[in-house]
């Protein structure tokens, strides 16, 4: 048999390091001088800072020092990328708003961060993050994609009305509505992909160092593309050519999409190794992760199939709703748009399809590309129509 012939064994050339424990991760690397990083994160899903008290933490142990969203808003970085590029049915184009990494004002959902305290160990760092006292102005909330489209809403983004990001569409519309004016049998189903949560053995982590001679940023970070991450970061992010930063990335403990993303703690450790002029360490800790990192699916679907007297398929329609969060994450509204595309039709003969798609912001944690990134939730809408369609008109679904 040849290289790869089914069936045929294989020997594998990394384990030995791994069962050895030779492995390196991100948080096994450190650089000389380092200092850690805790955040500030807020506990309400839609608030206004009214005020910060940073003297009784500035005055904790080891701490070096505390940046807020107030200090980052003065230092001209840019917002947080998204790559998404949608085009409406009403010709606009996905509304995305300007989001610093650090919030200057107003937080939008459970974890988001406000504030990073720098120290001298990470449970200095942790402690004096316990003692920011903030003040709140709690604002109307929104958490389901399905409420945050009625009228009487709360209005996360102003300048996205009724918060939605984008009116997509995709099909023929009048070839569709041909097919189901003339079926014998339509297939209706409320379909729910609920949110996940990722929970990859290696937290997200980054160490950042910044050399003044040659005004060149290094960045340790698990991520899964250095190169794309890189040019956004460098270029969106802090208005630099690509080459005035090297990412290295070593053994990455899982990740299924969720560390292909730019994160707000990536950021300010950039951001704060210059300001303080001292490499910043930054790990998650387990809970930490659960509120921010980027989380997958939260889609709402409702979905018909038009078929014939026969059982053939003759046109299939959806009504999608997708939970974008509270902010559009680097390609967060594409999972519910060209994510999927056109496969759900699946492997099935059906000459129309009609998509409408309707991403909305939530006050939740952002939502992107994670395990199949919209392909998953348009082969359950499929499969679970023909096996409903099969049921209802009393044919087995292998023939169907």
């Amino acid at each position: 048999m040849g290289v790869f012939a089914t069936g045929q064994a294989y020997r594998r050339k990394e384990d030995a390091r791994f069962i050895t424990g030779q492995g390196r991760y991100g948080d096994d690397v450190n650089a000389p001088g380092q200092v850690y990083a805790a955040f500030v994160r807020s506990p309400y899903a839609h608030a206004r800072i009214a005020a910060l008290d940073l003297d009784e933490a500035k005055a904790a142990p080891g701490v070096v020092a505390i940046l807020t969203g107030r200090d980052m808003a003065e230092s001209g970085l840019g917002g947080m990328p998204c790559i998404a590029s949608l085009t409406g049915r009403d010709g606009r184009g996905n509304i995305t708003p300007f989001r610093l990494a650090l919030c200057p004002e107003i937080v939008r959902h459970v974890g988001d961060p406000l504030a990073v305290v720098l120290a001298e160990s990470w449970r200095e760092a942790s402690d004096a993050a316990d003692l920011v006292a903030v003040e709140y102005e709690e604002l109307p909330c929104v958490t389901d994609a399905a409420l945050a489209l009625l009228p009487d809403a709360p209005q996360i983004w102003p300048e996205a009305p009724g918060n939605l990001v984008v009116d997509w569409e995709l099909g023929d519309r009048k070839a569709t509505d041909a097919g189901f004016a003339r079926a014998r049998h339509v297939t209706r189903l409320h379909l729910i992909n609920n949110r996940v949560v990722a929970n990859s053995m290696e937290p997200r982590m980054v160490i950042a160092e910044y050399d003044p001679g040659t005004d060149h940023y290094t960045v340790h970070t698990a991520t899964q593309g250095v190169f794309r991450w890189r040019g956004l970061v460098a270029g969106a992010v802090f208005h630099l050519p690509p080459e005035s930063m090297r990412v290295r990335t070593y053994d990455v403990g899982g990740s299924f999409g969720m560390k292909a993303f730019i994160y707000p703690e990536q950021v300010t450790a950039i951001w704060a190794a210059k300001k303080i002029g001292r490499p910043v360490k930054w790990t998650a800790g387990r809970s930490e992760s659960f509120l921010s990192d980027h989380q997958g699916r939260d889609q709402i679907c409702d979905a018909e199939l038009a078929l014939d007297g026969d059982g053939r398929m003759l046109a299939l329609r959806a009504q999608i709703t997708g939970n974008v969060g509270a902010y559009a994450s680097i390609m967060g509204p594409g999972m519910f748009t060209t994510g999927a595309g056109g496969l759900q039709v699946g492997v099935y003969a059906i000459p129309a399809m009609y998509l409408n798609a309707k991403p909305v912001f939530t006050n939740t944690v952002p939502t992107d590309a994670y395990r199949g990134a919209g392909r998953p939730e348009a082969a359950y809408l499929i499969e679970r129509l023909v096996d409903a369609a099969a049921r209802e008109m009393g044919i087995a679904p292998d023939e169907l």
